[in-house]
């Protein structure tokens, strides 16, 4: 009963690969397994979840969720019949995200792929990448620990004070409150772009600078 059931959490949600050779009751005792020996790493986390590997009726999805609930704190917002599903939902679930106070931060974990936005009335702390075609609009501040290749929108409320930082720049587009910069067609190779950058609006221009003490410095924090 050891491998009937497996839990595969990403960005989206957590996926339970399910055995389909075992019974039913089988599959729930060893989910109630699974997620009791999980609880302390799961915590109290909100996600979504989906069950793969086996047919399951409206009634067994149900037992299966009281389980989980049973057995871990986690906190189930939603329930998807499979992982695409789970995956469309939540990338439009983070494009209407509204949160309430720019200048605090909200983590996001994992990659953006291309087709995802993630729009957010706080400043925003991204650990993965923001990869070609995806898009991070922010009312604050924009942290990427990890590469800007797509598009990232600071300030979007008008904040000409807000930042764009990056331990990798080499972005499509950059924009803060009404200005925008382009990627030059040909990018500068004596700058190396895997070097932690910058960005951020002076004078009505966009800089994009290596990120050193003195620049971080010198950014002011405050909304105009």
């Amino acid at each position: 009963m050891e491998n009937a059931v497996t839990i595969k959490a990403s960005s989206n949600g957590i996926t339970v690969l399910l055995d389909g050779s075992k019974t039913f009751e089988e599959i729930n005792s060893a989910v109630a397994a699974k997620f009791k020996a999980s609880a302390s790493f799961l915590g109290d986390a909100k996600m979504a979840i989906s069950f793969s590997g086996m047919d399951l009726s409206e009634d067994q999805k149900k037992e299966l969720l009281k389980t989980i609930g049973d057995n871990c704190r986690l906190d189930v917002t939603a329930f998807y019949d499979n992982t695409e599903e789970m995956k469309k939902a939540e990338s439009v679930r983070f494009t209407k995200e509204i949160m309430k106070d720019p200048y605090l931060a909200r983590f996001y974990k994992g990659n953006l792929r291309s087709g995802q936005s993630l729009d957010t009335e706080n400043s925003i702390i991204i650990l993965g990448d923001i990869n070609p075609g995806a898009s991070v609009v922010s009312n604050g501040n924009i942290i990427v620990l990890g590469a800007i290749k797509g598009t990232a929108f600071a300030g979007a409320m008008g904040n000409k004070n807000a930042f764009i930082f990056a331990l990798e720049m080499n972005p499509m587009q950059v924009r803060i409150a009404d200005t925008i910069a382009r990627a030059p067609d040909k990018p500068d190779k004596s700058q190396a772009a895997s070097q932690p950058r910058i960005a951020f609006l002076e004078n009505d221009t966009i800089y994009i600078e290596p990120a050193g003490k003195n620049i971080i410095n010198d950014l002011k924090l405050t909304e105009e």
